[in-house]
């Protein structure tokens, strides 16, 4: 059968370096860094006293008070975002058929902060399971594309992914290949995540897989830089809308990029360490360009997963030299989480919107807080080091790679009708 094609409708976004698509922009092509000192809970006798929070974000202003408290942070979050994402697009629901639009979501762990609070409750407690009603339905990781479909009236496929900071990168693929193989119309996808609270930054300290740069959280994300020393904490949700090709120029649609390929792979190696020659992000690069139909030589440039991981950069730069060859030297590579943090689950659909943007605005964002070059890397290779670069991006690939060795690449390209 001939497959459809798939075009990106609608964004929405809601970041720690800003607040909505364009202020996200502004933010990433600004290398502005999200990392500031934790507000949201008292942290003084942590390892890590930073994180790259949302900020001004009062749920109240976009959602009734009654309905917001009955809502994880990570699902005001999903909500939120995706209500941006359906604006965007200029969707009206009631004039399209709704049995075949969709939800895939991502996340990682979900509703952490419920999860928190109710046992919290609970051991201070005599015993009694006091718990709310709503805990359940607050933490499980399906109730956000759950309540995306139940707010728009939406009955086409509608569940979860989970693949640590794959999860999102994985919701894209699934719903790619629903709309690709005529199961759906539309589909919004994406991720988010909201683990800034006293359980996250504690467990993620207690692995090391945290900066522990708190004299100067800003600086602290630093993919790629000789004294990089772990990933910054981030929150928040980014929507990507994704639509079949002639259903959208049906309805006059405005159209950003075209998702061409996703692929995935498993490191099979470590619960937590990538593969030390980058084995399995290699393959999985490899298997989203057979997808797309493409080669190495036509992208331009890559998102990549880039957390500031002493192992997990050099794991990844390999994984790229070894596949694009001579290719690679002529492409732009950047970490946009040197400024947003690490969003876990809702990692893959920010860096997804960066890249989409890249290819529709031939602006490469930054990788910033470099200082000292790291003599493990090839330097010839441009990471885009603290400035934007202006380019033709004709395609670009986003990385994202989870613990338990989760792989997932996405590929994105200019339109052309």
């Amino acid at each position: 059968m001939e497959l459809k094609r798939v075009v990106v409708t609608g964004l929405g976004a809601l970041t720690p370096i800003g607040n909505n698509v364009p202020d996200f922009w502004e933010g990433l092509t600004n290398g502005v860094s999200g990392a500031a000192p934790i507000k949201g809970f008292d942290t003084e006798k942590f390892k890590t006293k930073f994180a790259c929070e949302v900020k001004n974000f009062n749920p109240e202003d976009f959602l009734e008070k009654k309905e917001a408290r009955k809502l994880d942070p990570f699902v005001q979050y999903a909500l939120v975002a995706t209500d941006e994402a359906v604006k965007d697009g200029g969707f009206d629901f009631e004039k399209l058929d709704t049995n075949r639009i969709g939800v895939i979501w991502g996340a990682g762990i979900g509703g952490l902060k419920t999860f928190l609070d109710e046992i919290s409750n609970f051991a201070k407690g005599d015993g009694t399971p006091r718990y709310n009603p709503f805990f359940i339905p607050k933490m499980i990781v399906d109730i956000a594309p759950g309540h995306i479909s139940i707010k728009y009236g939406l009955r086409g496929p509608n569940f979860a992914t989970v693949s640590a900071c794959a999860s999102s990168t994985n919701a894209m693929i699934d719903a790619f290949n629903y709309i690709r193989l005529g199961m759906a119309d539309v589909i919004i996808s994406g991720g988010s995540e909201a683990i800034i609270n006293e359980a996250g930054m504690g467990g993620f300290n207690a692995m090391h897989a945290l900066s522990t740069r708190n004299e100067d959280p800003s600086t602290a994300s630093r993919p790629f830089d000789k004294d990089r020393d772990g990933f910054v904490a981030g929150e928040g949700a980014g929507t990507i809308i994704l639509e079949e090709l002639e259903h959208a120029k049906a309805r006059g649609a405005k159209i950003y990029a075209e998702l061409v390929g996703g692929g995935m792979s498993a490191d099979a190696n470590h619960i937590t360490a990538p593969h030390p020659e980058g084995l399995g992000a290699r393959m999985v690069m490899s298997n989203a360009l057979k997808d797309a139909g493409l080669t190495t030589a036509d992208i331009d440039y890559i998102n990549v997963h880039g957390t500031s991981t002493p192992l997990g950069d050099i794991s990844e730069t390999k994984a790229i030299g070894t596949l694009f060859g001579d290719d690679a030297y002529r492409l732009n590579i950047s970490s946009t989480k040197s400024m947003t943090g690490h969003l876990l689950g809702a990692a893959g659909a920010v860096e997804a919107i960066a890249a989409i943007l890249a290819v529709k605005n031939d602006i490469v964002p930054p990788t910033i807080n470099h200082f000292t070059d790291d003599p493990a890397f090839d330097p010839k290779l441009n990471f885009t080091f603290n400035k934007a670069q202006k380019r033709t991006v004709r395609a670009a690939l986003s990385n994202t790679f989870g613990f338990g060795g989760h792989n997932a690449s996405v590929i994105f390209k200019k339109y052309e009708d």
